[in-house]
């Protein structure tokens, strides 16, 4: 398997997945690490994809999604944001409609 089918694989695969620069241990940019900050925060089990790991991955996920940048964030196969989204719709609360109409389990911990 390679490229967009790859891609479309690994989303659907899981329920929560982000493609990232580094891991969700050891994010290696900012973007990537408030992504997994906001997923961390509201205990929402995921799976993490390194995409300097493999150039494929990296360039397929940007194909896959006509976003062209990385972090990204799929839930139930669905391409919903890169970082900067992620926090607005953490900051403003719009993420629990959106795992509530998705059917994921998660704790929102912002005050």
């Amino acid at each position: 398997m390679i490229g967009v089918d790859l891609i479309k694989h690994y989303v659907e695969k899981d329920d929560v997945v982000l493609f990232m620069k580094g891991t969700a241990a050891q994010p290696l940019c900012g973007f990537s690490a408030t992504a997994v900050s906001i997923l961390d925060a509201m205990s929402i089990n995921y799976v993490s994809y390194n995409v300097l790991d493999n150039e494929d991955v990296r360039q397929s996920v940007k194909e896959y999604s006509s976003w062209p940048t990385i972090p990204q964030l799929y839930i139930k196969g669905e391409f919903i944001c890169g970082s900067d989204i992620l926090y607005a719709m953490y900051e403003n609360g719009e993420i629990t409609q959106l795992l509530n109409d998705k059917g994921i389990s998660f704790q929102y911990t912002k005050q």
